[in-house]
């Protein structure tokens, strides 16, 4: 079987301590992918580039499945966040939140047994 290759973008703030505990995990889990790190978010813009990188939305494309942490948005400095190019540029329609009830995990909610998707259009008004 082919390895599989998964772009990881680390992002920024918590963005790397976060991915890499989703890397240890895949790797306790027995998970063996090629893993293909690029930057975007603040690292990106302290170099002087856009917030996502052209070479790095070509690496996610070639790719074809990236894992990526947060990134800082920055707020009226002139830049376009990573988050909005990506949803742009790749046209990812939808943010998809699955809600599920956990045994043993006690919430405001426990009571109920809660199996709910939340699917938020991406690409126009707000959120865009």
């Amino acid at each position: 079987m082919a390895q599989r290759r998964i772009a990881i973008v680390p992002g920024d703030g918590i963005g790397p301590e976060i991915t890499d505990a989703v890397l240890r995990i895949l790797e306790a889990a027995g998970f063996d992918a090629e893993y293909v790190f690029l930057e975007a978010g603040q690292p990106s813009l302290d170099k002087g580039g856009p917030a996502l990188p052209e070479a790095t939305l070509q690496s996610i494309r070639e790719v074809g499945v990236a894992l990526k942490g947060p990134t800082t948005t920055p707020v009226g400095k002139g830049h376009v966040s990573a988050n909005v190019t990506l949803r742009k540029k790749l046209d990812l329609y939808a943010n998809v939140r699955p809600t599920r009830s956990m045994p043993g995990v006690h919430t405001p909610f426990s009571d109920r047994n809660l199996d709910i998707i939340i699917v938020r259009e991406n690409t126009e008004d707000l959120y865009a």
